[in-house]
Order: structure tokens, then C-alpha cells, then sequence
């Protein structure tokens, strides 16, 4: 088959999944079509089954703000077209299920049918999408789709008891590639605490829903018992925040940002414990990675 994928480029769970299960379907010889603003983080080869095509936003004075999903929707029709894709498959319902949406009708008017599979991923129903300015696109978005998954049980739940979606969603969980997770890595721990601490690892994309201030607090008193350096893994609005309280908290020399970066493996194989305060009640993609490295991951509230 000949499938899109739509999907934000981020190091975020939604775009390293909809790119994992884009690459296993390329070895399977399907040929698979990334379509988004950016080369996705985790689409680092490209092979004859992947291809990657960017949507470009031309600015003008009279937008305050860019028509993303205007140019969105056309380059999904566009590259239809072309390449003669068979599906779609757009990951976060906003704005990728109404751009899918969109294309779809125009495409209708060429007398081109094209089924499109949406996959709900947390924050796009959670807190985006139940904005009240969004809440109608997002359940005319879901309720028009041909097929709907989501991520996780407490996610379907979620989406059914904040929209009214009358179609059906069926729960595919968050997955990793266990083979890439036990991969031989040399550990060099030494490189980031001494013998006698322990290294504490948060990674996320540094929202609010993720609590990041919360992990520093929690380190903080962890650390007054225990002997312990925090990996802050990620980037996002919430991170200068977390860098001026580990400012003031007096603790810059416990406290490592990485920003960024595609060795999750590496990361994970110092650490001893994976703190989680996120609000959403499924854990991310970067927990499972961590618990697939034997790292045990916390959750607090």
C-alpha cells in the first residue's frame, strides 16, 4: 500500500511513534509517505519504501497568524495525487484529523475516495482539543474519520466523556521497538555522577502537563537524603522556568539539561530511577522506554 503519515516532527511521543510504525511498515514494503514542516527527529535514514515531503506555510502581512492547516490540507491533495496514496493516517486530532478532513472533501470533488485513520494521542483531546474553541472541529474531526485509535484505555474513556463522538475507537497502546532497547550500549556512567549517587531521569517535552517544576521539587528533597544527580531530558515553554528554581533551589551542580536527544538509549542506561509526575493518567512513550531498560519509573502526585 502507498499510506501518508501526518504527524508533528517533535521529540514528542505522537511524532516518534507515528515514525516508528511509518519505518516498520516501509520493511514490510509498504510505501510510506511523512508528511509534515519538518523532517521527522526520528526519521534519520531514508530508504526507498520512505519518503518525506514538507509543508511549506508562506507568510503574509495580512495573517497574524499562519494558515498551517490551510497548506496542510493542500499538500495532502497534492501529493494524493502524485504519488497515488491509498490511506491516510494522521496522528493528534488538532490539526491534523480537520486538515485530513479537508482534503478528503476536495479530493471527493475530483472524484478521488480516500479513507483516513485518525490516532488520538493525549494532549490533542486532553487539553487542546476540550479548549471550547476547539472542542466542535476536534469531535466533527474524530466523528467524520474512518477509523479512530487511541493510545490508551483512559484516553478512549477521556475522549468519550469530554466530546460527543459516535464513532468507534479502538485502543492500540503506545509501543517500542524492543529489539533497538536491548542493543548492546556501553554505559559510561562514571561520565555523569560518582559511585555513591544516584541518577534520577525526567524526559518529556517540557509542558505544562508535564510538571516539570514538580520533578525539580521532588529532586530536591530527594537529593537532602540521598547522594543524586537529575537528568533533564527535553525541551519546551516549561524549561527556563525549571532552570531558574534549580537556580534559586541552589542545586545547578545536581542538575543536568540535555535539551534534545535521539540517545534516549544511552540516557536511560545511567539512570537508576525515572520520575514521572505528568497529569495525564497513561504514561508516555519515554516511561516504556525506560521501564524496557529495567529502569524503575515513579509517579507522583
Amino acid at each position: 500500500m502507498k499510506i501518508a503519515i501526518v504527524c508533528y516532527p517533535t521529540f514528542g511521543g505522537s511524532g516518534v511513534v507515528a515514525t516508528e510504525l511509518g519505518l516498520q511498515l516501509a520493511n514490510k514494503g509498504h510505501e510510506i509517505h511523512f508528511i509534515t514542516y519538518s523532517q521527522p527527529v526520528r526519521l534519520a535514514l531514508l530508504n526507498a519504501n520512505v519518503h518525506y515531503h514538507e509543508v511549506n506555510v508562506p507568510e503574509y502581512p495580512l495573517f497574524h497568524y499562519q494558515p498551517y492547516e490551510l497548506a496542510l490540507s493542500s499538500k495532502l491533495v497534492d501529493m494524493v495525487k502524485l504519488h497515488k496514496i491509498d490511506i491516510l493516517h494522521v496522528h493528534y486530532a488538532i490539526p491534523h484529523a480537520y486538515a485530513g478532513y479537508m482534503a478528503k472533501k476536495m479530493l471527493e470533488d475530483e472524484g478521488i475516495y480516500i479513507p483516513m485513520v485518525t490516532t488520538l494521542h493525549g494532549t490533542d483531546i486532553t487539553l487542546v482539543g476540550n479548549h471550547p474553541f476547539y472542542k466542535p472541529a476536534v469531535s466533527f474531526s474524530i466523528n467524520k474519520s474512518d477509523v479512530v485509535t487511541s493510545v490508551s484505555q483512559s484516553l478512549k474513556d477521556d475522549t468519550y466523556r469530554l466530546f460527543d463522538i459516535t464513532n468507534e475507537i479502538e485502543v492500540i497502546p503506545n509501543f517500542i521497538d524492543f529489539s533497538k532497547e536491548k542493543e548492546e550500549t556501553p554505559c559510561h556512567r562514571a561520565v555523569m555522577a560518582n559511585e555513591n549517587e544516584r541518577i534520577v531521569t525526567h524526559i518529556s517535552n517540557f509542558r505544562p502537563v508535564k510538571r516539570i517544576e514538580d520533578v525539580v521539587k521532588v529532586f530536591y528533597k530527594l537529593q537532602k537524603t540521598i547522594p543524586a544527580k537529575l537528568m533533564m531530558v527535553g525541551d519546551g515553554p516549561e524549561k527556563i522556568k525549571a532552570e531558574n528554581l534549580v537556580k534559586d533551589l541552589g542545586i545547578e551542580s545536581k542538575v543536568i539539561f540535555f535539551g534534545n536527544s535521539n540517545e534516549i538509549n544511552k540516557i536511560l542506561c545511567f539512570s537508576d530511577l525515572f520520575l514521572l509526575p505528568s497529569e495525564t493518567e497513561s504514561f508516555g512513550l519515554a516511561a516504556l522506554e525506560a521501564m524496557a531498560c529495567g529502569v524503575p519509573v515513579i509517579s507522583t502526585d
